[in-house]
């Protein structure tokens, strides 16, 4: 499976972005899809997951509330509604797929290349 992420950019604390990624090459309905980031000298964290089917979400309580995870298994995407941007939330955030929404990136097999999204203070 192939992923591209793409959506993010610039914005100001309080907006909002949505990040999408694009699947191919595989059966994207048989995986389970996950959003991570990795700020500068930090480790890569979980943001969100959803199960294949869409029916089980998952967040990091950092975003909870704010960012939204969805996914349409007929167009091979997958997003993330980011509202309410603040500076800590500056990354480049990273698609994935697995056979579990879980939240360590080593359970997941296939990586997008990554967007960068600025939240400027």
């Amino acid at each position: 499976v192939q992923l591209q992420a793409c959506g993010g950019g610039l914005v100001q604390a309080g907006g909002s972005l949505r990040l999408s990624c694009a699947a191919s090459g595989g059966t994207f309905r048989s995986y389970d899809m996950g959003w991570f980031r990795q700020a500068p000298g930090k480790e890569r964290e979980f943001v969100s997951a959803i199960s294949w089917g869409g029916a089980r979400t998952y967040y990091a309580d950092s975003v909870k509330g704010r960012f939204t995870i969805s996914r349409d298994n007929a167009k091979n995407l997958v997003y993330l509604q980011m509202n309410s941007l603040k500076s800590e939330d500056t990354a480049v955030y990273y698609c994935a797929a697995g056979l579990r929404a879980v939240t360590s990136p080593q359970e997941y097999n296939y990586w997008g290349q990554g967007t960068q999204v600025t939240v400027s203070s």
